[in-house]
């Protein structure tokens, strides 16, 4: 019998945690399980016996942190650890068979390599993943267990593969969200359930870790569970807290079947534990009667009445489709309602004018009256949009989101302020997003951050929960859940003088998907600076605001040639300074520069993005008095 066979009569039960599980077993929280694979098998014996005797019918493997990135490994140990896990497993399977005559399943468990590489961004993960379904097909594994994912990278490849090289393999894809149902990677579960529905190379698809029981069945409850999908819930056992410097899980099997029995009733097929559990959960499970109910797909709709035993509670399974915004399409589904921006005061200019947007960096104390009073002349000079830095270098300044909100009110011009991932938790970001909306601002440029400074770094710490891209995602989902009359649009950050500009063109690209709608670039000085940008605007469909900042002296000049990583300054244009130049004449050949590269770019850029040394907006009287009358030769 397999898998889907099994399915045919029953729900299948999983077994619960590994990891937190030896972990407490050998009271030290920071073990890492997979090593015992190699130093402790019968500890990891111990614990799939376990879960066997409690009612599991399906294991995973003690791999989830196998990445080789995350252990610090090499492919040969990898394999070897891999290999025993393997072997483990199917040994106590096949004893617990002998014993007692019932049936059970091996998933090789497999967790988002991308999310332990040091370089997860442009890491080459696919022959890693490909690797470790090799290894778990040739010791005969009975599924594929892709769990804890953020989105869906990687994922699809990989099952892909999977069923190429055995076409019958049970492939399972489960994605881990917080408290708000989004994913690390900023995306709805809604969203993640309706794109794994379309991969034909999934079985199922599903939900685990990241939440107790009881914030999973409020996730569920407003889910539509695809009707060509088993569906998979393995919830955490509920949240550690501090005792006696360990972390610890509250004991609450009782809470854990009663909120799982519910989630059941929803059509369910696939039920399990996750970090913090142990056999006593997974007892409850299977005792209480939840495995014996019908599982499969077709039956999902039935009263769960009907079932067998009628152990789950007497009542119809919910309309799960009723809480769904969204169009389902033929296959079960979810697309959400595109996000409309073009009625953005910004957008609308795109169609009439080069868009004109002047950086301020917000003061380093609570004294506001020179960007205030910057703000107001720019609003004079004609300037359209008005973007805020969020503390760069990794120097507090004062919060960019505040700034803009006061801006706005004083100007009436939009405002965009800079948000940076390094300083904010999830939970932080969302309270900020929501704090901004609620104050009309509707532009962000969104950036992933400078690193701490390295003097900074014994008192603060780099939060990084998300990266630009990430936070994108979760801005393209609030804006579906909570502001799709009236959706923030959002830009990004773009690095012309990326040594491997293919890359650069290819994360802008993914920038894009995740809803970017504009992009603001590095300065720009001439050279091949602007024929990158010219070959980026013929490539990819998107707004671009060319940066532009004028040098103010020889020294200013030097220091950003020589010292800034990704700006390129052409030895013409550091020649058209001298050491000696007056504060007046350095301004005056910067404007000169400026315009200069403003007549390059002219033919296809669709605004400016001028960054004005120490808020000097005199720089900008000069470059709109100086536009009327022609660029004078950069010699």
């Amino acid at each position: 019998m397999d898998i889907k066979e099994y399915l045919k009569a029953h729900r299948l039960i999983t077994d619960g945690a590994m990891g937190t599980y030896y972990a407490e077993l050998k009271r030290q929280e920071s073990l890492i399980s997979e090593w015992a694979n190699l130093i402790e098998p019968e500890t990891v014996a111990g614990i799939h016996r376990a879960y066997l005797a409690a009612g599991a019918v399906l294991l995973r493997t003690n791999t989830f942190a196998a990445g080789r990135q995350a252990l610090g490994i090499g492919a040969e140990k990898q394999e070897e650890i891999v290999r025993a896990a393997c072997r483990i497993a199917k040994a106590e399977i096949a004893a617990h068979a002998d014993r007692t005559g019932k049936i059970g399943f091996l998933a090789g468990d497999i967790g988002p390599l991308r999310e332990f590489s040091e370089n997860g961004e442009t890491a080459d993960v696919g022959a890693e993943y490909r690797a470790l379904i090799d290894l778990f097909l040739e010791e005969g594994v009975d599924a594929l267990w892709f769990e804890t994912f953020p989105d869906m990278e990687g994922m699809a490849e990989a099952a892909a593969y999977a069923k190429e090289k055995r076409p019958g393999i049970f492939c399972a894809g489960l994605f881990a969200v917080n408290q708000n149902g989004y994913s690390a990677a900023g995306i709805r579960a809604n969203r993640l359930v309706a794109q794994a529905a379309q991969l034909d190379v999934l079985d199922a698809l599903g939900l685990n870790c990241g939440i107790g029981s009881g914030h999973m069945l409020h996730i569920v409850e407003n889910l539509h569970l695809p009707e060509n999908k088993y569906f998979c819930v393995l919830p955490n056992a509920g949240y550690p807290e501090q005792l006696h410097s360990r972390m610890v899980f509250v004991r609450n099997e009782n809470y854990f079947r009663q909120n799982m029995e519910k989630i059941a009733a929803y059509g369910v097929s696939v039920l399990g534990a996750c970090c913090g559990s142990s056999p006593e959960y997974i007892k409850e499970l299977a005792g209480d009667g939840i495995g014996t109910g019908i599982g499969c797909i077709e039956k999902r709709s039935v009263p769960v009445s009907e079932t067998k035993q009628g152990s789950a509670p007497k009542t119809p399974a919910p309309d799960i489709t009723v809480k769904n915004a969204g169009i389902m399409n033929a296959d079960g589904g979810i697309f959400p309602p595109q996000i409309h921006v073009e009625n953005n005061p910004v957008m609308q200019l795109f169609s009439r004018k080069k868009v004109i947007a002047v950086e301020l960096d917000p003061p380093y104390d609570a004294d506001d009256a020179k960007i205030i009073s910057a703000s107001q002349r720019l609003k004079e000079l004609g300037a359209d949009l008005i973007t805020i830095a969020d503390s760069p270098q990794g120097r507090s300044r004062m919060d960019s989101v505040l700034t803009a909100v006061k801006l706005t009110g004083i100007t009436g011009l939009p405002v965009m302020p800079h948000i940076c991932c390094r300083d904010k938790n999830m939970i932080a970001m969302r309270s900020v997003l929501l704090g901004a909306y609620a104050n009309e601002i509707r532009n962000l440029l969104i950036v992933t951050g400078d690193p701490v400074p390295g003097e900074l770094r014994s008192s603060a710490t780099g939060v990084f929960d998300y990266n630009s891209m990430k936070l994108m995602n979760f801005v393209r989902e609030m804006n579906l859940e909570h502001f799709s009359a009236e959706p923030f649009v959002y830009g990004g950050a773009l690095n012309q003088g990326r040594a491997n500009f293919d890359k650069e063109l290819e994360r802008t690209q993914k920038k894009i998907d995740a809803g970017a709608s504009y992009f603001l670039t590095q300065p720009v000085y001439g050279g091949e600076d602007v024929e990158r940008l010219r070959r980026l605007k013929r490539t990819l469909d998107t707004k671009l605001f060319a940066g532009i900042m004028p040098l103010v002296s020889y020294r200013n000049a030097n220091f950003v040639k020589n010292e800034l990583v990704g700006i390129h300054v052409p030895d013409e244009v550091l020649h058209a300074y001298h050491p000696d130049m007056s504060r007046e004449e350095g301004e005056d050949t910067g404007v000169r520069v400026a315009l200069s590269v403003m007549e390059k770019l002219e033919d296809f850029v669709d605004g400016y993005y001028f960054m004005l040394p120490f808020n000097r907006v005199g720089l900008m009287e000069k470059i709109m008095a100086a536009k009327k009358y022609g660029v004078p030769d950069l010699q």
